[in-house]
């Protein structure tokens, strides 16, 4: 029994995971007119990434706010890190948790590969979800750690 465990935990965080997930097509990350999360590059990424998202004009329409939340979580959905918000008005470095942004745009946040603790996360498939609030949507992005 322990012989197996220890096989499948190889597979899920060695290249087997990564190969079949690159099998199939990746999620599409924009179905919402008002918003989109891009894919993150480089991916799959060893150290840093960087995450693009834009949010589009009807988002502010009457001159609203929209509070954007980007989450990683693993292959478990535990929640592992909040990537910070690179060029925010607010000022850069900020975790990326219910921050208001003011303006349509392309925005970029960032993660260097480690979680909550400040470790480096080991090889394997991590999530993004970008929550907007009060819209009710999230939107999945699958990206690749390789240490």
């Amino acid at each position: 029994m322990r012989r197996i465990l220890c096989v499948v935990l190889l597979l899920c965080s060695g290249g087997f995971t990564a190969l079949a997930a690159q099998e199939r097509p990746p999620p599409v990350a924009g179905k919402d007119p008002d918003f989109r999360l891009e894919r993150n590059y480089p991916n799959p990424f060893s150290s840093e990434t960087r995450i693009p998202f834009v949010l589009e004009e009807p988002l502010f329409e009457e001159g609203k706010t929209v509070t954007v939340s980007l989450r990683i979580y693993n292959i478990l959905q535990q929640f592992v890190a909040a990537p910070v918000a690179l060029r925010y008005p607010g000022g850069d470095g900020l975790p990326l948790l219910q921050l208001e942004y003011r303006n349509k745009g392309r925005y970029e946040a960032y993660w260097d590969g480690r979680d909550r603790e400040g470790k480096p996360v080991l090889s394997g498939v991590y999530f993004v979800q970008m929550w907007i609030e009060g819209r009710g949507r999230a939107l999945p992005l699958r990206m690749f750690v390789s240490r």
